[in-house]
């Protein structure tokens, strides 16, 4: 394992591989600075992402390059209506001695892309679950770890909407963050179509290895947060829950759901993680604020008042803080 002599080298030491990652990925990947931070971000506290954005803005590329930068294993798992649980953790077969024997899934890296993950029955989709809650997989009553670092970085497209289902909450819950991607700028797209339509490809390097990520995510674990950061993310969760005590206005007006206690959990951890790639030993309320938006919007659900007068789920959330 990693080490450091003291959690203030270990944190200046995470700013250097930061800066250092970002500029590998930045070879392939044209912008999309924010969707590359909270990635890298998520990553450091063990969490999860959901990107949605429409096709063709290299959300596959994207995961691929982060994978080669931080020196980790990956797998793609291009969901489809057919796919089977079995296609996603593995399945027993017969050996040659008429034994059983495990051959393992592509669930069996350290970063797993879940390509359309809402193009899948939900039998399928909960193969995952169990995945990326407990780091394990279990098949016929045997319970097998996954490899460290464990991560899932899954993609929907928004326009697509026939032959999709809605992943449930409990799944959607699982995710860290919801990241939306954009188009790229007018200047972006001209150095994307300048870079990709020659011979050259850029040689991404592995930047971190696993055993250093593994030593960075205990290290965001050990931030210390001052009480009035926790009183603000918990505030912040409780405002979302309608006709509750606390619930905000626009809450009790525009929301039929709230976020539960997990949000909370995540506001503080990305919190500390933000905190920590910016240089700072210990988050603030703006931390928070900056995590804010893709933690709470898979977690809020609008009610038909909101889709009437056209408040979107940022709008509400910008109210509440």
């Amino acid at each position: 394992m990693t080490n450091y002599a003291t959690d203030v080298d270990g944190a200046k030491a995470l700013v250097e591989k930061y800066e250092t990652l970002r500029n590998e990925i930045g070879k392939v990947i044209v912008g999309q600075h924010d969707i590359i931070h909270n990635t890298i971000l998520s990553i450091f506290c063990q969490g999860h992402v959901l990107l949605v954005g429409v096709p063709g803005l290299a959300k596959t590329l994207l995961v691929n390059t982060i994978g080669k930068a931080l020196g980790l294993s990956f797998s793609r798992i291009q969901f489809t209506p057919d796919l089977m649980p079995s296609d996603i953790v593995g399945t027993e077969i017969l050996d040659e001695s008429r034994q059983f024997k495990f051959i393992k899934g592509p669930v069996f890296a350290n970063i797993v892309l879940a390509d359309e993950i809402n193009r899948t029955p939900p039998k399928t989709q909960a193969a995952l679950l169990e995945a990326m809650q407990e780091k394990s997989i279990t098949v016929s009553g045997k319970t097998y770890k996954l490899q460290e670092p464990f991560f899932v970085l899954a993609t929907q497209n928004p326009i697509e909407q026939e032959g999709t289902y809605p992943l449930p909450e409990a799944q959607l819950d699982r995710f860290m963050f919801n990241l939306m991607l954009d188009y790229p700028s007018y200047d972006e797209e001209i150095d994307i179509v300048k870079s990709t339509t020659v011979g050259n490809v850029a040689e991404v390097n592995a930047v971190l290895s696993p055993d250093e990520i593994l030593y960075f995510q205990q290290l965001v674990r050990r931030v210390p947060v001052p009480d009035n950061v926790y009183e603000y993310a918990v505030s912040l969760v409780a405002k979302t829950r309608p006709h509750t005590a606390k619930a905000h206005d626009w809450a009790n007006r525009y929301l039929s759901w709230g976020a539960g206690p997990r949000a909370s959990q995540y506001l503080i951890i990305g919190a500390k993680a933000n905190a920590l790639l910016t240089g700072k030993y210990s988050p603030d309320i703006e931390d928070v604020q900056s995590v804010a938006v893709p933690i709470l919007r898979h977690r809020i659900i609008r009610n038909y008042t909101a889709e009437a007068e056209g408040i979107s789920i940022e709008d509400i959330i910008g109210q509440l803080q």
